[in-house]
């Protein structure tokens, strides 16, 4: 069922990058964009959440630190502790990190250099919100464009968590850890791009996977209220 469409919010920070991609590729697969600036205090009536990739507030003191304590992303904190569902992308991975709502720390890359390229990706989880249109063990390929990328997470971090693992060593993420999700699973964070992977002509549209995925759970979740 294609209607209605599910609400999807973007947060804009000063520094935001892909955020106005974001919003393209959400409009994309089905879904409502709703872009939110990063002083409101309050969300607007949203199905979902998504914190884009970019370098919020300069990416000063560490990446994800200063939007840490932005009205906008204390009003995420809010309605993903109230069951909600939010997507952090490589920025928004850092600040979802940074703000407590999932696991572990982001770093400087291995390799002390920049990665810009496509990716494999293995799906290890395929009954999330984000990845219900994906299959376990299936390997999707998404771009990753940052420096500050390599995962450590906290010890004893339950597996059930990781999400995605790169199919291929990137940036010295442990155990190879691309995205991992909260205990209840209804907050996911993850360094590729994909929203720079919803269509064939940007060289892969399984990005679209994710993204169609967390709009086909933020449209459940539309018809259940309405």
């Amino acid at each position: 069922m294609a209607s209605p469409q599910p609400r999807i919010g973007v947060v804009t920070y000063p520094g935001s990058q892909d955020d106005r991609d974001a919003l393209w590729a959400l409009a994309a697969v089905d879904a409502e964009p709703v872009a939110v600036w990063h002083e409101e205090r309050e969300l607007p009536d949203l199905d979902a959440v998504v914190v884009p990739g970019g370098f919020s507030y300069g990416d000063y003191l560490r990446c994800g630190a200063i939007a840490r304590f932005s009205p906008a992303t204390a009003a995420i904190v809010e309605f993903a502790n109230a069951g909600g569902l939010v997507l952090g992308i490589c920025n928004g991975f850092q600040i979802l990190c940074e703000a407590g709502l999932l696991p572990g720390a982001l770093g400087r890359n291995a390799s002390l250099r920049f990665v810009c390229r496509d990716v494999p990706l293995v799906v290890e989880r395929d009954d999330t919100p984000f990845t219900t249109r994906c299959t376990r063990g299936r390997t999707i390929v998404v771009p990753v464009k940052h420096g500050d990328g390599r995962y450590t997470p906290p010890p004893g971090l339950d597996p059930a968590q990781v999400v995605l693992r790169y199919g291929e060593a990137c940036n010295g993420s442990v155990d190879d850890i691309a995205g991992v999700c909260n205990e209840a699973g209804n907050v996911l964070g993850l360094m590729p791009h994909p929203e720079h992977a919803v269509d064939p002509l940007l060289g892969s549209a399984d990005g679209a996977l994710i993204l169609a995925s967390l709009a086909d759970a933020a449209r459940t979740h539309a018809l259940a209220a309405a």
